[in-house]
């Protein structure tokens, strides 16, 4: 797969066109994570990626996943369901209130991270093949700035 061709001047870019090109950046690292899982055995879909994610990072609530992985709470649990099902998650009811689960991963969740962790690794570094440590780290500072542009815009 080569690189697409970048425009002569990519600060001339329009404003659909930049959606468009973080759209089309989206799709291709989650096109190449889904063949890094698939070539290490993993059938995960991105919810489910995103979701293990998060609990590989502590517990959380359904609520909170559903948020983390824009589903509605009802789509979160059925993704639950299934994951329980794999042996890889684990709900607790939280002592101080019986209505409130606690989600975390198991020890096989907590493995099978480690190897899906990796696989991003290696996506990451296809996506910035080419780069040094500064513009590296300039891309992610760009992006930091234009993600709270965006969402501290109508405040």
């Amino acid at each position: 797969m080569s690189p697409p061709t970048l425009p002569a001047n990519p600060g001339s870019c329009s404003g659909s066109t930049l959606g468009l090109m973080f759209r089309q950046v989206r799709d291709a690292m989650w096109a190449r994570m889904a063949h890094e899982l698939a070539k290490a055995g993993h059938d995960l879909t991105f919810s489910q990626y995103v979701t293990i994610k998060k609990l590989a990072a502590g517990t959380a609530s359904v609520t909170d996943l559903a948020r983390w992985a824009e589903l509605n709470p009802g789509a979160m649990t059925r993704l639950l369901d299934r994951l329980e099902a794999r042996g890889l998650i684990a709900r607790v009811t939280d002592p101080a209130d019986r209505r409130a689960l606690h989600i975390h991963l198991t020890p096989a969740g907590q493995a099978i991270w480690r190897d899906v962790d990796q696989c991003g690794l290696r996506v990451r570094e296809y996506a910035m093949a080419g780069m040094s440590d500064d513009e590296r780290d300039l891309l992610m500072r760009m992006l930091v700035q234009v993600r709270d542009n965006l969402l501290l815009m109508d405040r």
